[in-house]
């Protein structure tokens, strides 16, 4: 696991490979797996392969989900927010576990931070991934994970760059 966090960046660059069968599969098993408060399991999750719906979700929100457009893949996790009072802690721990999977079978990933974001003036990026994918009102949006074989390799963040002063043993001060 240390060795799959020491490589992994966000990719936002994709090849026109699309993702096999097999790898998708797997993404869900990881997705599915994720641990939840209280064994709720409140988050769902939406696969989407179509094209012309990945370009319709990297309009989601003003700035930063352009890329999910260049995906062969998005994952968009979400949540029934009548589930539990945690659904967002839940559905975080669920979208990394996707993306460290991917990682493992040499697939790209990167999240779009969808709650609390705007499309625009009038409608919250999530109503319009709401309404552009048929949610319920209940069922709340969290991120859009968009993966693909990389046509990028950033390098990864070297071990010295680590910002160990943000962590203290046992107390504050």
């Amino acid at each position: 696991m240390i060795e799959l966090l020491r490589k992994r960046r966000s990719i936002r660059k994709f090849t026109d490979e699309p993702v096999s069968a097999d790898a998708v599969e797997t993404l869900i098993e990881a997705a599915l797996r994720a641990p939840a408060s209280r064994s709720l399991n409140p988050w769902e999750f939406i696969v989407v392969d179509d094209a012309e719906l990945l370009k319709q979700l990297a309009a989601a929100k003003q700035h930063g989900s352009e890329f999910v457009a260049r995906a062969p893949l998005a994952i968009v996790v979400c949540a029934d927010s009548t589930k539990s009072d945690v659904w967002v802690e839940d559905c975080s721990i669920a979208a990394i576990l996707v993306q460290c999977t991917a990682l493992s079978l040499g697939l790209g990933s990167c999240w779009a931070q969808i709650r609390e974001r705007k499309h625009d003036a009038q409608k919250s990026a999530e109503q319009y991934v709401q309404e552009l994918l048929g949610l319920p009102e209940t069922v709340k949006v969290e991120c859009i994970l968009g993966i693909g074989h990389p046509a990028e390799r950033p390098r990864p963040l070297p071990a010295e760059k680590l910002q160990r002063e943000k962590v203290r043993k046992n107390r504050w001060s």
